[in-house]
């Protein structure tokens, strides 16, 4: 009998439990694991996250119908370069340490918020869009906007994972690794792009999964793009044009964005890490040998300018520098590269630590900012810089895509012990977060001028009433000139950096501001169906829509948010680096 009550007892325990878990499934998530390593230069991808078996799904992969290994080379080369060798060097910690940390009913609850916006708008990409690159949310129609490859769908894969859904991964997954990369109406693919979303979105979905056909996907798109260094110098153009690269016609860009060929190098490496063929790494690393050679020869030595001429391999025709639009990402990688490759490549270190020097000396500003005002928000921005034959001037123009730069120095600051660094992230991270509240939306616009602080970014900064009203807009909180381009389009970046330091120094607040981010975000874009760019965040009630809800929003700007709310063991900033479209890849351990 004693046996038999305790059968019935262990059975009543486990349909309870059971019953629990399918009404709560995603209250409690489990610890995550750092995927093991063998010995060697080849991470092997498992999951965290584990799905539940009933949520489990086949994901099948389907070749495309071209095959680009079948295309000769015109202009091989023998492999110079491959992975460094030996065992990846023992790196400073980047996490905060959150032993004591506690997942509050206030903080669910935001998470869970974050997660029912994400939802929403999949939900309508599926119902409206499903297979296209976007969705246009305020018609419900689909666009093609990176080559009909479903960009939205890609890019999307590992939110869908870091958010437990299951069902809708697996959906998403079987539809990825069944993409027919020939079935494009398109003559060319933009190298940066397709890189950043749909490779960087492959690799990522892999290494939270370990689903083969995803990495078997990725291959096969890495094979395509690898074609794109079939030149005769092997630097990339900025597309490739799919005819050109069969007749073997491409030639590098005269005047391209630095950013492009230079912003490629986290998904090549992990391609490599992942699959072992040394080709991907070899080609990236061609593109790291130019940086590291022209340097010091540009107009402003330390860094690169906005246009390179990549056909000749030089750095010295353009005189505008910035850390914005056109160049962002290439400095973002330099740290990035340092992390993914075990601290084994010390070129990466040096190239950003020069290059943050330049930008302290020229590119930081302070805003002018009345006295109270200023001693509650110590912050900085970043703007530009032109190199003339009298000096260095400096822009006082902020970007929202500059926002990116206070994670930035922040990795920098905790990889390389850069205190100072560290801090400069976390004024620059406040300082976009200052940005999004002075808006009568709560939202900042992607370009604006500021009234900046005399002399050093480090100096005292008076209130001056005479600057004000002679540079100030009237229109405008106290500290801006304009809002030059008033647009908001769902852009990451702030909440990026905001997040990133949060992780980094734990500090709560941060946490409290980025819920009044999301919050204003969501007032000001939400649609019948989703979540629209709009027109001018300057605006003083609804806001016009302009149907347009491009692939980050889910891929960047709802998973950062997600991820600040969320247990900080949930990709770990000492286990996992981020691609420039926030698709997180696993670091090499010691």
């Amino acid at each position: 009998m004693a046996s038999s009550r305790h059968l019935r007892l262990v059975a009543g325990v486990a349909c309870f439990l059971l019953v629990l878990f399918l009404v709560h499934p995603f209250d409690s998530p489990e610890p995550l694991l750092t995927a093991p390593r063998p010995d060697g230069s080849r991470p092997i991808a498992q999951p965290i996250l584990k799905p539940p078996p009933r949520s489990r799904r086949t994901v099948t992969f389907k070749p495309s119908s071209f095959d680009w290994t079948k295309v000769d080379q015109h202009f091989p080369v023998e492999l110079k370069h491959k992975l460094p060798t030996g065992t990846p060097k023992p790196q400073r910690p980047v996490q905060h340490d959150f032993s004591r940390y506690v997942h509050d009913p206030v903080t669910r609850t935001r998470q869970k918020a974050v997660r029912a916006v994400f939802e929403r708008s999949w939900n309508s990409y599926k119902e409206h869009a499903w297979l296209r690159d976007e969705l246009a949310p305020v018609s419900g129609k689909g666009k093609t906007t990176f080559g009909g490859w479903g960009a939205t769908l890609v890019d999307a894969l590992d939110t869908l994972w870091i958010m437990e859904l299951w069902d809708d991964f697996y959906l998403a997954a079987n539809a990825a690794a069944q993409l027919d990369w020939q079935n494009t109406t398109e003559t060319s693919a933009n190298m940066f792009e397709t890189t950043i979303r749909h490779l960087g979105g492959l690799l990522s979905a892999y290494d939270l999964s370990g689903e083969q056909a995803l990495l078997d996907k990725a291959t096969e798109l890495g094979n395509i793009l690898y074609m794109g260094f079939d030149t005769p110098n092997r630097m990339p153009g900025f597309w490739l044009n799919f005819e050109d690269a069969k007749r073997g016609v491409q030639v590098a860009g005269t005047n391209d964005p630095s950013a492009s060929p230079c912003s490629l190098s986290l998904e090549f490496t992990r391609l490599t890490q992942l699959t072992g063929d040394q080709r991907y790494f070899d080609a990236i690393t061609r593109i790291t040998e130019f940086l590291e050679r022209t340097q010091n020869e540009s107009k402003l030595p330390g860094m690169w300018p906005k246009l390179i001429n990549f056909r000749e391999e030089r750095v010295d025709g353009e005189s505008g520098f910035t850390l914005g639009a056109l160049a962002d990402s290439l400095y973002e990688y330099l740290p990035k590269m340092h992390a993914l490759l075990g601290g084994l490549s010390p070129q990466y270190e040096k190239m950003h630590r020069a290059a943050m020097d330049v930008v302290t000396r020229h590119m930081l500003f302070r805003p002018m900012l009345p006295t109270e005002e200023a001693k509650k928000h110590d912050i900085l921005f970043v703007g530009d810089a032109f190199a003339k034959p009298d000096g260095v001037e400096r822009v006082a123009e902020g970007q929202h895509l500059t926002c990116f730069t206070g994670g930035m120095f922040g990795l920098g600051g905790k990889l390389f012990d850069i205190s100072e660094h560290v801090e400069i992230g976390e004024r620059l991270a406040r300082g976009c977060g200052w940005a999004y509240d002075a808006f009568p939306t709560g939202v900042m616009p992607e370009i604006f001028n500021m009234v900046p602080c005399g002399g050093s970014w480090d100096a005292p900064c008076p209130w001056d009433e005479g600057k004000w009203k002679e540079e100030g807009s009237k229109n405008l909180k106290k500290g801006f000139a304009s809002a030059r381009d008033s647009r908001y389009i769902l852009r990451p970046e702030a909440i990026e950096s905001i997040f990133l330091l949060y992780r980094m120094t734990g500090k709560e607040d941060l946490r409290d501001l980025a819920w009044q981010m999301f919050e204003s975000i969501v007032n000001a874009t939400e649609t019948e169906l989703a979540y629209s760019a709009i027109s001018d965040v300057t605006v003083k009630g609804p806001t016009t829509k302009t149907d347009s809800m491009e692939s980050f929003w889910l891929a960047e700007t709802l998973k950062y948010f997600y991820l600040i709310f969320s247990p900080p063991n949930i990709i770990n900033l000492d286990e996992y680096v981020f691609n420039t479209e926030a698709h997180p890849f696993l670091r090499p351990k010691p």
